[in-house]
C-alpha cells in the first residue's frame, strides 16, 4: 500500500514558506497601505508633547528653554504670546510654518477661542490661515510700510509661496508661569505626504520578499537535514528490532525528544531480549518436562508389551505417576495463561485458611514418609480470611512444592501460620542454600533457575512460583521473598482476618 506523504524537508519547508508570507504581508502592510497612518500617529504624538512641555514648564527661564529646546528636537515651530497676540518669544523649524504668518490681531482671536475651549485647541493650519498667501494680499512697493505695521514680528522679509501639497497642525494651550503671568503657547508641525517614500519601500520590499523566500528554503533544507538525520537513525534502528536484532542501539541524541525517545526505544529492546530469552527457555524447558514422562511411559508400557513378567503394579504406577505429571503441567500452563490474561475470575468466600494448610501438609504425606522429608507446621490458633479457597490452596501448594524442591540436606521444610493487628502471615521457610538479593524479583518468573541448569522438578512442574504471583496479585495479598546465601529462603504472603475460631 502506497503512503503519499510529505517529506520532512519540502513540511518544514512549508511551515517557514507561510511563517515568511505572514511576515512579509505584515511589512507590505505597515510599510506601504498604514505606513501614512503611522507616520501622522507619530507626528500628533511629537506635536501633542511639544505642546504639554512647554505648557508645563513652571518659570520664564524654564519657558524659553523648552522653547528652543522642543522646536529643534519635535521639527515643529513654536511661538508663546500674550492675551492680545504679542508674541513673547519664538523659535521655528520650518520658515514656511502657518504660525508666522499671523497677525497679532489674528492671535488675539485664537486666545480668546482657546481660552472659550478650556485653555486647549488644535486644528489644521488651513482652518487657521485667513490669507492665503502674504505676498498675494500685501504686495510689495508703496503697501509694504502699511502691511508692515500690521505684523509686530519685526523687519518686514519677502516669504515664498507656501507648499499646499504639506497638511499642517497648529495647536495651542492657555498656562500659567510661576510668576502669574498667563500665556498662549502655539506650535505649528508639518506632516509631509509619504507617496513618494512609499515607492522607494515597495521597490525595497519586493527584493526583500525574494531574498526572505530563499532563506526560507535553505533555512527549511538545513534544519530538516539536522532532524532527519537522527530522525533516520532511529528509523533504522527500529527496522533492525522488528526483524529480531534486540543487541541493536538507538543513538539519536541531537536532540532532548529524541535522545529521550532513543532511551526509551533501547530499553524496549533490552526488555524484548530479555522476554526472547525466557520464551527460548520456556519452550526449552516445557519440552524437556513433556518429553521425560512421554519417554518413561513409553519405555514402560514397551516393556510390559514385550516382558510378560513385567507388567507388574509397580510398572503400571510409574506410567500413572508420570501420566499424572503431565496433567499436571497441562493444568499449571493453563492456569498461567488464564492468570495473565484476565479472564479467571475470584470466587470469594469465607474460610478457614489454617484448616487448608492442614490439608496441604496432608497432601504431602505419602512424600515425606518415602523421602525422607518432614514438614513443620506452627500456629497457635484457626483462622478464618475471605478469599478464593481453591487458589489460595493453589499458592500453599506451590510454595511448599517450591520449598521441598530447594531444601537442604536435611530435607526439612517449616510453614508458620503468624497472627499481628488483625492481619495473619503464611511463611513457608526452606533450609537450602538462599538466593542472591540481585536474583529476588526474578524467582516470580516462570522456570526460573539460579543456575540456569533445568533439572526435572522433584515434584510440581516449575512454574508454581508464577501463578503464586498471580493468583495474589489478584487479591491484592502482600507478599515476598526473604533469603540470604546459606541462610535458605522464606516465602510469606499477608491477608486481613475475617474471624477466629472460637
Amino acid at each position: 500500500m502506497k503512503h503519499n506523504k510529505i517529506k520532512l524537508k519540502w513540511k518544514i519547508f512549508i511551515y517557514m514558506l507561510g511563517f515568511t508570507s505572514v511576515l512579509i504581508a505584515m511589512l507590505w502592510l505597515l510599510q506601504t497601505v498604514y505606513l501614512d497612518d503611522f507616520y501622522e500617529y507619530t507626528k500628533m504624538k511629537e506635536f501633542e508633547s511639544a505642546v504639554e512641555s512647554i505648557a508645563e514648564s513652571g518659570t520664564y527661564e524654564n519657558m524659553l528653554i523648552n522653547v528652543a529646546y522642543e522646536a529643534k528636537s519635535k521639527d515643529v515651530c513654536v511661538l508663546v504670546v500674550d492675551s492680545v497676540g504679542r508674541m513673547v518669544c519664538s523659535a521655528e523649524s520650518n520658515p514656511d510654518c502657518t504660525i508666522h504668518y499671523m497677525t497679532s490681531l489674528q492671535l488675539a482671536k485664537q486666545y480668546e477661542k482657546t481660552k472659550d475651549n478650556g485653555g486647549k485647541l488644535t486644528c489644521s493650519s488651513e482652518e487657521i490661515l485667513v490669507f492665503e498667501n502674504f505676498k498675494d494680499n500685501f504686495g510689495g512697493g508703496k503697501d509694504r510700510e502699511n502691511n508692515y505695521r500690521s505684523y509686530p514680528f519685526g523687519e518686514f522679509q519677502d516669504i515664498p509661496r507656501r507648499n499646499y501639497s504639506a497638511d499642517g497642525v497648529v495647536g495651542m494651550r492657555i498656562f500659567n508661569i510661576s510668576s502669574g503671568s498667563e500665556f498662549m503657547v502655539v506650535v505649528n508641525t508639518i506632516i509631509t505626504p509619504v507617496d513618494a517614500v512609499v515607492d522607494t519601500i515597495r521597490v525595497q520590499l519586493i527584493f526583500i520578499s525574494v531574498i526572505l523566500v530563499i532563506l526560507a528554503l535553505l533555512l527549511a533544507t538545513f534544519v530538516s537535514m539536522t532532524i532527519s538525520r537522527s530522525i533516520t537513525k532511529v528509523n533504522e534502528s527500529a527496522k533492525e528490532l522488528a526483524e529480531g536484532n534486540f543487541d541493536v542501539k538507538f543513538t539519536g541524541n541531537d536532540y532532548k525528544e529524541i535522545s529521550e525517545l532513543s532511551k526509551t526505544l533501547n530499553y524496549a529492546a533490552s526488555e524484548l531480549g530479555k522476554t526472547e530469552e525466557i520464551r527460548r527457555e520456556l519452550i526449552a524447558n516445557v519440552s524437556h518436562d513433556l518429553r521425560t514422562p512421554l519417554t518413561m511411559i513409553t519405555a514402560y508400557s514397551e516393556v510390559m508389551r514385550d516382558l510378560p513378567g513385567e507388567n507388574t503394579p509397580e510398572n503400571v504406577q510409574v506410567i500413572i505417576d508420570e501420566a499424572n505429571r503431565l496433567t499436571l503441567l497441562v493444568n499449571d500452563l493453563l492456569d498461567i495463561s488464564k492468570l495473565q490474561a484476565g479472564v479467571d475470575n475470584l470466587n470469594i468466600k469465607e474460610y478457614n485458611l489454617t484448616d487448608a494448610v492442614r490439608k496441604v501438609i496432608e497432601r504431602y504425606g505419602k512424600l515425606v514418609n518415602q523421602e525422607g522429608y518432614s514438614i513443620e507446621f506452627n500456629y497457635e490458633e484457626d483462622v478464618f480470611v475471605k478469599a478464593d479457597e481453591f487458589k489460595l490452596y493453589q499458592v500453599v501448594y506451590n510454595l511448599i512444592s517450591n520449598a521441598i524442591n530447594y531444601t537442604g540436606e536435611d530435607k526439612k521444610v517449616t510453614v508458620n501460620q503468624i497472627v499481628n493487628n488483625g492481619i495473619v502471615r503464611i511463611e513457608v521457610c526452606d533450609t537450602g542454600q538462599g538466593i542472591p538479593k540481585e536474583e529476588i524479583k526474578n524467582v516470580w518468573n516462570r522456570y526460573y533457575k539460579i543456575d540456569k541448569n533445568h533439572k526435572r522438578a522433584i515434584i510440581g512442574t516449575g512454574l508454581g512460583l508464577s501463578i503464586v504471583n498471580n493468583i495474589l496479585k489478584m487479591h491484592g495479598a502482600k507478599y515476598g521473598v526473604d533469603s540470604e546465601i546459606g541462610n535458605g529462603s522464606k516465602f510469606w504472603f499477608e491477608l486481613p482476618i475475617d474471624k477466629k475460631s472460637n
